[in-house]
């Protein structure tokens, strides 16, 4: 079953470890440096691809978030944000399955340019931003629909201090590759 299919909206509302002092016992060492390397995905993907990277996009539009989702945002409850899912690829794989809540007033100066990302990398344009901040990291494992699990990361970004979550499943595919 493919892993869009397989991830539900309820997926995502989960318990999140924040790492604080990361220890090793949290995740399995395969996932280990993947869930905790706090620099650009894009980039690593990138390199590791051999620069045979592409984003697609599963799915965008206004949706309301999780509970989980809207209070890491300090959101209220039944507030729509921009909900953006796109599959990370890698040497034509899925590697890694991402999903980023954009709240409304982030999407206002510079940032409305997120609204039109497209296929492009959200993780370039986060870490090419001189204003960027990150908070921590946080991982869980995901449970899919079908009783597979999966382990992910997400973080809240700050693009001139406007807040927007970016959460990154990593599939097992990529694991396959050297």
């Amino acid at each position: 079953m493919p892993v869009q299919t397989a991830l539900t909206r309820q997926s995502f509302d989960n318990r999140w470890i924040t790492l604080r002092r990361p220890y090793h016992q949290v995740a399995p060492t395969e996932w280990y440096s993947w869930l905790v390397d706090s620099g650009s995905l894009t980039q690593r993907l990138i390199k590791k691809s051999h620069g045979d990277f592409k984003v697609e996009v599963v799915k965008q539009g206004w949706f309301l978030p999780t509970r989980s989702e809207a209070k890491a945002l300090n959101m209220r409850s039944r507030q729509f944000a921009l909900v953006r899912e796109v599959r990370l690829k890698g040497n034509g794989k899925d590697w890694v399955y991402a999903r980023s809540i954009i709240p409304a007033p982030t999407l206002t100066g510079r940032q409305r340019q997120l609204r039109m990302l497209g296929n492009s990398s959200l993780g370039h344009l986060l870490f090419s931003d001189p204003s960027m901040k990150r908070g921590p990291l946080q991982i869980s494992h995901l449970k899919l629909n079908d009783g597979r699990k999966l382990w992910a990361r997400r973080s809240v970004f700050f693009l001139s201090n406007k807040p927007l979550l970016v959460c990154e499943v990593f599939l097992p595919e990529l694991l396959q590759v050297n």
